[in-house]
């Protein structure tokens, strides 16, 4: 093989080298950042782009992967996931506990990304712990353990407001687990218990209290029917008891319109009444005690006489 032909090999593993270097595909959501002789020239969009060949350059960023800061020219325009380790935290109270906390975010300027921070992970985790810190410093336990959305919104607007220098957008936040300490966890379990039994009592009290009510208002029910029905009674008897009189008051007044006519219009019928009335409380007497001395009214003879004439007039008859 002459010397041409290694001449000609050479060459061409020469441009087959220097167009691989100039060829660089970008795949999509991706970028890099390209600069020449040390400065930044470009921002290569996904697809083929060309580029010098040992002049231009493509410019590394700091990458956080299974928990290691690497080095990598590719940078991702995707919406990344940073979940930070627990930290100590110190509530306004004076409450230490452990949180940890997710952290949306996406690089919207690589440019930024790559020259306004040295080391972006590590720049985002430290300031959201910082920034995590100031505001559970505000807040109380109770209300840290019940203001979830409350201390998200506030560490995402302070962390997008810091990052937007950095080209990075935080699109949300949110803590994973918020840990008090162990004697704190117990004397909370036993509040919640204690409230437990305080809202059962209150059940029972207000349950017995119905009961009560109810039992009060079904007597005072039963009580006004009862009195009801009595009054309803007394008044049937009495209206009965009036029918009956007024029945009786009837038949005196046709017994007396017949003896009336029995005895004719010469003799007093109510002579002839008294006379019955008289005999028959004779006849009481009688059935009475016998060794009872009865009196009779001076207005007995004439009674007797009335008697007698009766007597004369069924005679005559």
């Amino acid at each position: 093989m002459s010397i041409a032909t290694y001449v000609l090999i050479a060459v061409v593993v020469l441009v087959i080298i220097i167009a691989k270097k100039a060829l660089v595909i970008i795949s999509q959501s991706e970028t890099k950042i390209i600069e020449r002789l040390g400065r930044y020239h470009a921002t290569l969009s996904p697809g083929v782009n060309i580029i010098v060949p040992f002049i231009d350059r493509a410019k590394d960023i700091v990458v956080l992967r299974n928990g290691r800061y690497l080095y990598s020219a590719n940078i991702d325009l995707r919406e990344q996931v940073y979940d930070f380790d627990r930290q100590n935290v110190i509530t306004k109270d004076n409450i230490q506990m452990q949180i940890n906390a997710l952290l949306y975010f996406q690089i919207v300027d690589p440019f930024k990304a790559v020259y306004e921070i040295n080391n972006l992970p590590n720049a985002i985790e430290k300031l959201t712990q910082t920034t995590l810190r100031n505001i559970i410093g505000e807040m109380e336990l109770d209300q840290t353990l019940t203001s979830r959305d409350t201390i998200n919104t506030k560490l995402r607007a302070v962390l997008d407001d810091a990052t937007n220098k950095w080209g990075i957008k935080v699109n949300r936040v949110e803590l994973q687990d918020i840990m008090p300490p162990e004697s704190v966890l117990t004397a909370m379990e036993k509040q919640m218990q204690a409230e437990r039994n305080k809202r059962a009592v209150i059940l029972t009290s207000e349950g017995q209290k119905q009961s009560a009510i109810l039992q009060s208002e079904g007597e005072k029910t039963s009580t006004i029917n009862r009195a009801e029905a009595a009054k309803q009674q007394e008044i049937l008897r009495a209206e009965g008891e009036a029918q009956a009189r007024i029945r009786k008051a009837e038949a005196e007044a046709i017994a007396i319109e017949k003896i009336t006519e029995a005895v004719g219009k010469s003799t007093n019928p109510a002579n002839y009444l008294l006379a019955q009335k008289y005999i028959q409380m004779m006849e009481e007497l009688a059935k009475g005690d016998k060794t009872k001395t009865v009196y009779l009214p001076y207005e007995a003879t004439n009674m007797l006489g009335s008697i007698g004439g009766i007597k004369e007039l069924f005679k005559e008859g």
